[in-house]
């Protein structure tokens, strides 16, 4: 069953991970619950490991979940690896967003600091995206948006960039 989020049908109880809604206005049904990856992975000292993740992805797939949200920077790119060797069997049947902007180089110990790496600008969207569909081993994202805005880059600059990566088939 899917439902309208932009309806104002406040008297809903509590729905299972299969009573799909739909995404904005965007046509894509999804769970209402939608499961983030904050801390899957081990990179910051805290989090869970592969297993882990894989129980917690497993539990929310069998109930019908089907909404993955990641970044870049969660776990150094860890978790982005982790949910990409899950759903390797299962792109056809899944959401996945990810998003952009902070920048990862500022916390790695083995990489020089790149001061590009983050912001909200066309060269940190190009080379986290690009990063991310490696880490994901997918060929394009269903949902990309910028994780925080930091008011250097003006507005039409990244929505121009978005609008191209959809355009070219990397995020839909």
């Amino acid at each position: 069953m899917t439902r309208d989020t932009l309806s104002n049908d406040t008297t809903s109880k509590a729905q299972a991970l299969d009573d799909y809604v739909l995404l904005g206005r965007s046509g894509l049904r999804v769970s209402p619950l939608c499961l983030g990856t904050l801390t899957f992975g081990e990179q910051w000292g805290y989090g869970v490991n592969k297993e882990e993740s894989k129980k917690v992805f497993d539990l929310y797939y069998e109930k019908g979940g089907n909404f993955f949200d990641t970044s870049c920077n969660y776990n150094l790119g860890e978790s982005e690896r982790f949910l990409g060797d899950y759903v390797s069997d299962k792109r056809s049947d899944v959401v996945i967003a990810t998003k952009y902007s902070g920048n990862v180089t500022a916390v790695q110990k083995d990489r020089r600091f790149n001061p590009n790496s983050g912001g909200n600008h066309r060269k940190s969207l190009v080379e986290n995206l690009d990063g991310s569909l490696k880490r994901l081993n997918i060929s394009y994202v269903d949902i990309l948006h910028i994780h925080f805005y930091e008011y250097r880059t003006p507005i039409e600059e990244f929505m121009r960039s978005l609008d191209d990566v959809v355009r070219c088939g990397k995020a839909s």
